[in-house]
């Protein structure tokens, strides 16, 4: 039976204990064995995290001791994989780069805040299971402007802007909203998806959040 870890906890403003439950009932539908903590003393030892098959971080804002960013990037390396949403994964520590360097992304803006209306375009030329038989869809809220590392292999994306403000200047960018990326031996996914847990109410959110837990894990 494979392992998967999820720690959660950071601001309740992205309801990180609702989240932890329903990553924990996919998980134990996919017939995983999983153990949640609501401590980041959870990545307090690199060689008992390279036990789990997977590493979910539900953690917004925060911080974690450079050791414990370490033990986690040594898991990693080493084939533990890593899936995340929102500002769960990808804006957990602000100020630990080692975190945003195995993550692939950092968070910097959500213009319009939880009231843009955007959609979510799949990227047909990823040629990927992940996204296979998932439609464009729409959705009404955060709409996540991401600074990501060149390496991440790019599932799915967003057009800015939606909402008027000083970076429309710049004119029209997609910025991603699903993608992968490797750490060493292990798998990285992330989806910017994830402002409220309802999000995953949309039938296709859920499936593409799904399916990237079960395919991180090694």
């Amino acid at each position: 039976m494979k392992k998967a870890l999820i720690v959660y906890g950071g601001w309740e403003g992205h309801y990180p204990v609702p989240l932890s439950e329903l990553f924990d009932g996919w998980l134990t539908e996919a017939g995983f064995d999983v153990t949640k903590s609501d401590s980041l003393d959870a990545f307090a030892k690199a060689e008992e995290l390279k036990t789990y098959n997977l590493i979910v971080p539900i953690w917004t804002m925060g911080e974690i001791p450079n050791e414990y960013a370490e033990n986690v990037s040594q898991a990693v390396a080493a084939g533990v994989g890593m899936a995340g949403c929102h500002g769960g994964m990808c804006d957990a520590f602000r100020n630990n780069t080692t975190w945003q360097f195995i993550t692939g992304a950092q968070w910097v803006a959500h213009p319009g805040n939880a009231e843009a209306h955007y959609t979510v375009n799949i990227l047909k030329s990823a040629d990927s299971p992940l996204t296979e038989g998932i439609c464009d869809f729409d959705v009404t809220s955060e709409q996540y402007y991401i600074h990501t590392d060149p390496a991440v292999h790019v599932l799915a994306t967003t057009s800015f802007p939606v909402i008027d403000g000083p970076h429309a200047a710049n004119g029209h960018v997609d910025v991603p909203v699903v993608f992968t990326k490797k750490w060493g031996k292990g798998k990285i996914y992330y989806n910017s998806l994830g402002h409220t847990p309802d999000i995953f109410d949309i039938p296709e959110a859920k499936e593409l959040m799904k399916r990237g837990l079960v395919w991180a894990a090694r």
